[in-house]
């Protein structure tokens, strides 16, 4: 798989059926290896690193807006249950654009996380709320995790 702009991580992937699969320490279970599952694969593990517990990590969740049903990449939750980061990952062979940005603040409508990131593996956009002007400002990388 394609080299990320993110630390090089250890995986578990076998070959089955003529496809490479991949074990998914969030959901227990092995999934096919698709450009996109590679990027959600690597980011899972790099918010790992930054000492967020794994058990807080959720992915591939179904939610909804206005009865229209969605789907969220990753969810990272803090300790009192609340949506803590908002991750949305894209294949590496995408290019990120402004319909990726009102994806992923759209579907922070509903989960109102502090942190929102977006993701294409090679470009990583970090946003984190601001309480005092009440918006999101861009940073530079994301923040180990702190109790």
């Amino acid at each position: 798989m394609k080299k990320l702009n993110l630390p090089l991580f250890e995986f578990k992937i076998k070959k089955e059926n003529k496809n490479n699969i991949i074990f998914d320490e969030i959901r227990k279970k092995w999934i096919i290896l698709t450009p996109e599952e590679w990027v959600r694969q690597n980011f899972i593990k790099y918010i790992i690193s930054r000492d967020y517990l794994a058990s807080h990590i959720n992915c591939e969740k179904a939610f909804y807006i206005n009865k229209v049903q969605k789907r969220y990449d990753i969810v990272v939750y803090n300790s009192i249950g609340e949506v803590e980061i908002l991750v949305e990952c894209k294949s590496s062979e995408i290019k990120i654009n402004n319909t990726h940005f009102d994806q992923v603040m759209r579907y922070n409508i509903e989960l109102k996380s502090k942190w929102v990131i977006l993701t294409n593996g090679l470009e990583n956009y970090y946003f984190k709320f601001n309480e005092k002007t009440n918006d999101y400002k861009q940073k530079k990388d994301l923040t180990n995790y702190s109790k």
